[in-house]
């Protein structure tokens, strides 16, 4: 093991540089991903006639996918139809596809853990169905939401690292290329991908504890 040698000042830039790409994937990959769950969970809960159910065999679908193999989709397969896309993009739209997947069903299910004894009471008071869900459902479902989906966005993060085999150029892929110029450099170089990666998902969860106990 060499760890002068693999964290010299270039090394470090280097590996920096690419956590710098894999957190602006994820970033993008979360906001996107979270909105269309949003959309896809509240349709779902609707129950609207067919858009419903075609809605859950979509989403059913893309869960039991390997995210592997969305990624290979969006980079090797979308091209094949005339839609090509940089690493870059190929990789948020594959972790926005199959992120927006899991988290629908997270979104789906905090909206029906609602009582429905307080959707009732809204609906006599006066308020509509649209006012009752924005009012009374989402505010609390999206609170008991939050455990599940800050475990979500940590999966995302780490799921970043699969990008490596299209060869985007984040974290994991600059560690293979330290890795490939010296062996001794493995062991120190991926251990502080260790806990670059430690670092911000241990960040999320200590914000989702406290989000979770903050006072309604």
């Amino acid at each position: 093991m060499d760890f002068l040698g693999a964290y010299t000042p270039s090394h470090l830039t280097f590996l920096l540089e690419g956590f710098w790409i894999t957190l602006q994937v994820a970033f993008l990959s979360i906001v996107f991903s979270f909105v269309i769950a949003i959309i896809v969970g509240v349709l779902r809960y609707a129950r609207i006639p067919v858009v419903s159910r075609v809605l859950a065999v979509l989403v059913e679908l893309i869960r039991n996918l390997p995210l592997l193999l969305i990624i290979f989709f969006t980079y090797f397969a979308l091209p094949e139809i005339g839609i090509k896309l940089d690493k870059y993009y190929a990789a948020i739209l594959a972790l926005v596809i199959f992120e927006a997947a899991m988290l629908s069903e997270i979104v789906r299910s905090g909206l029906t853990s609602v009582e429905k004894g307080q959707i009732e009471a809204a609906r006599s008071s006066g308020l509509n169905y649209v006012q009752t869900l924005w009012h009374i459902i989402l505010p609390q479902a999206l609170r008991r939401m939050v455990p599940p989906i800050v475990s979500q966005f940590i999966s995302l993060l780490k799921d970043t690292s699969l990008a490596v085999i299209i060869a985007l150029p984040e974290l994991m892929n600059h560690a293979q290329i330290i890795n490939g110029r010296n062996v001794n450099y493995v062991i120190p170089t991926f251990l502080l991908v260790a806990v670059m990666y430690f670092v911000v998902n241990y960040a999320l969860s200590i914000i989702a504890k406290r989000l979770e106990n903050k006072p309604a």
